[in-house]
């Protein structure tokens, strides 16, 4: 065999595994877009937020839940903090879900089946701005969802007060402190307690039964 056809036959080689490497590449890359778009986020803010986690884990479809601060000012703020007033941050839980699952509607739908969406600033035993009622929207679409979902609660005649929930783009979620992730689980009587003694539960009971 001449140089030539040696020179040739590696250059042949070399284009091959040239491609063969860009296909593979392609695909890994096209896995990880597609792996990026199997789950979805929401965020509400309902009041106390250990009274919301515990309904979403529930929920076939929702991936994870995680509970902390929304919607202030402050960077990296703490539970006393948030507590306190100061720092225009909401509770709220952040949910990740896969939409193939469990679709964005339906979880607006259990976000109003566990509030009151009529008090401004404040959820049963709890006031202050920290406590305000809030679909945080991650995109123009759920953005609409809210709006559309909320004008039907609105016309559903359910409440006599008007309806004050906020519908407000997402902003930074600062996770909170280890012991309040999941506290329904951590605590049970605790939480329990709380959730009874704040009025919460007396009230979702009187509003949409005992289902």
């Amino acid at each position: 065999m001449n140089l030539m056809n040696k020179f040739s036959i590696i250059l042949i080689l070399f284009i091959t595994l040239g491609h063969i490497s860009f296909a593979l590449a392609d695909n890994e890359s096209k896995g990880s877009n597609m792996d990026n778009k199997k789950t979805e986020k929401a965020t509400f803010a309902g009041g106390c937020f250990w009274c919301m986690q515990h309904p979403y884990d529930e929920l076939k479809g929702v991936v994870s839940t995680a509970v902390g601060y929304t919607g202030g000012h402050k960077d990296n703020p703490t539970y006393e903090e948030v507590c306190a007033g100061g720092t225009g941050h909401a509770e709220a839980i952040e949910i990740l879900y896969d939409p193939t699952q469990i679709n964005y509607s339906e979880l607006l739908n259990v976000f109003w089946r566990n509030i009151d969406p009529t008090t401004l600033n404040k959820q049963f035993a709890d006031a202050g701005t920290q406590y305000r009622t809030a679909v945080f929207y991650h995109s123009e679409e759920q953005k609409q969802l809210a709006e559309l979902s909320k004008e039907e609660m609105e016309r559903s005649g359910i409440y006599d007060d008007p309806i004050v929930t906020e519908i407000t783009p997402a902003s930074i979620f600062y996770r909170a402190e280890d012991y309040h992730q999941k506290h329904y689980e951590k605590c049970p009587v605790r939480y329990k307690m709380y959730k009874s003694g704040s009025g919460r539960e007396q009230y979702l009971e009187n509003v949409w039964g005992t289902e």
